[in-house]
């Protein structure tokens, strides 16, 4: 069986029930299953995707993303879904690595597929909208391969690395599933349930928090195709979703919207978030207006659940991020690799069927993450008596802005390509909006008249703008210890104290 069933099963036991509601259109399960086997005829007869082919996807949210990513399952290729945000040098890079044969690109983001097209002969685009409906339209129903299997891989999903370069993350067919019911489990979701979407797909946040399991679960999704805070309330107000997520950016501008004083939230059974450290003050603020906020762990290599709250939590396990999912295992390791007790601090190491199988090809950083079946986190946390797991710090030299990953090397390197610079660093700084915002410590050269303007300048069209540096700070020098490592501790430090000062 591959992932398609989920959809073919609820198309038998609930033909006219919605599937997904997006942009005032109702997609039955049964539709939404001829769909996806238009959807693989049209991959599979004239396309000529094949088994283990990779196939990608830049575009907002939209139920024909979904419709590929089933219908790679059903002929057993591979959905690379692709962030938005990025710059077209860092999707040319993804899209070169993975090796994709055909890249469906919404009109919106045509422009930078000039580079793709330079620099990607054999990766063929298919724009999406009017050709890619007569494409569909035309393209018979494809039957299912049956050399597919649960352990096919279905996903890679790039996160951004410690070197700077992004990794693939390989997630099976299998993961999907088990996801999906450690998220089931996590939410009580049935059919009755009606799923709200907002957070981007292309982050396996977006896709497979609330919206694969909701499928999975024979609910509705409503999808929006990106987060808009007048849309999200119309949603509540007139829309009545049960369940949705909210990472804590999103929360704060929901907050701050003129109708939150009269907002109903009556019909939301619970909202969750992740991502990051959400601030006390806002569960709060939520939970005083009667609507729990659970809070799941997770990476891009888990799929993401692996720890989890459940509502009934919400109230009484406040600064938990809960217990090991379902179909999980969860442990705090020492650096020796010891099992450690209640209270004692170590990295928090998972495994579980829903675990990544591996990096697209690269051997050796699979082998430094993945070590006898446990996924190492790089994450800091401790359990206590009770079980309840805890996030302390992060190991990983990693800056979360609102619910992105920025990794400090992918600046760096950008940095230390200007001669003007001799030494370089970026840290994470406290941001009201966003939890954290890059900062660039710069060390110039003698004869440097290097302005904050002209640091700036050098991420222009070679990072995603969400990753650009908020703000640059000139020093004579950085701090290190005598092994030679730059101490970012004490650049944090100096940071946050000018900030107070």
């Amino acid at each position: 069986m591959n992932l398609s069933h989920w959809i073919e099963r609820w198309a038998d036991f609930q033909p006219e029930k919605t599937a997904i509601r997006f942009e005032g259109r109702d997609i039955s399960y049964r539709a939404f299953d001829q769909r996806i086997r238009r959807v693989a005829g049209f991959l599979h007869h004239d396309l000529d995707v094949e088994h283990g082919d990779r196939v990608a996807f830049l575009g907002l949210n939209s139920p024909d993303m979904l419709a590929l990513m089933f219908a790679c399952a059903r002929i057993g290729a591979i959905l690379v879904p692709l962030n938005w945000r990025l710059a077209p040098p860092e999707h040319l890079y993804i899209l070169k690595n993975a090796g994709v044969k055909v890249l469906f690109c919404e009109d919106e983001f045509a422009e930078g597929t000039e580079t793709i097209d330079t620099g990607l002969a054999d990766c063929r685009v298919v724009a999406m909208g009017d050709e890619f409906e007569q494409f569909v339209a035309a393209a018979p129903p494809d039957t299912v391969d049956p050399a597919v299997g649960p352990e096919d891989p279905l996903l890679i999903v790039y996160t951004s690395g410690t070197t700077g370069r992004p990794k693939g993350a390989v997630l099976t067919q299998n993961a999907m599933t088990f996801n999906a019911v450690n998220s089931i489990a996590m939410h009580d979701m049935t059919s009755n349930d009606v799923i709200f979407t907002n957070l981007p797909m292309f982050h396996v946040g977006g896709l497979n928090i609330q919206t694969t399991p909701a499928l999975h679960a024979g609910a509705m999704v409503i999808m929006h195709r990106r987060f808009d805070p007048d849309a999200t309330v119309d949603v509540i107000r007139d829309e009545k979703p049960t369940l949705m997520i909210l990472v804590p950016a999103l929360m704060a501008a929901v907050m701050q919207h003129p109708a939150w004083p009269d907002m109903d939230f009556s019909s939301l059974r619970a909202i969750n978030t992740g991502s990051t450290t959400v601030p006390p003050s806002l569960l709060d603020t939520y939970l005083d207006r009667g609507v729990p906020i659970i809070q799941v762990y997770g990476a891009t290599e888990t799929a993401p659940i692996v720890i989890h709250q459940r509502i009934p939590d919400a109230w009484t396990t406040k600064g938990s991020t809960g217990r090991a999912a379902l179909h999980c295992d969860a442990r705090i390791e020492g650096p020796s690799g010891e099992i450690l007790g209640p209270d004692e601090r170590g990295e928090i190491v998972v495994r579980g069927p829903n675990i990544m199988s591996g990096y697209w090809n690269d051997p050796e950083a699979s082998e430094e993450v993945l070590k006898d079946g446990w996924f190492h986190t790089g994450d800091i946390g401790h359990v206590d008596e009770q079980g309840l797991f805890y996030v302390d710090d992060r190991v990983k030299d990693v800056i979360i802005s609102g619910s992105e990953n920025i990794y400090p090397a992918e600046l760096e390197m950008i940095l230390d390509q200007c001669d003007e610079i001799t030494e370089c660093a970026v840290i994470g700084r406290a941001d009201e909006q966003w939890g954290e915002a890059a900062v660039a410590i710069v060390v110039p050269g003698q004869r440097s008249n290097l302005t904050r303007e002209a640091v700036l300048e050098l991420f222009d069209g070679e990072l995603a703008r969400f990753k650009h540096p908020r703000d640059v700070i000139f020093v004579d020098a950085l701090p290190r210890n005598v092994m030679g490592k730059v101490l970012k501790f004490e650049l944090r430090d100096m940071v946050s104290q000018r900030n107070s000062g």
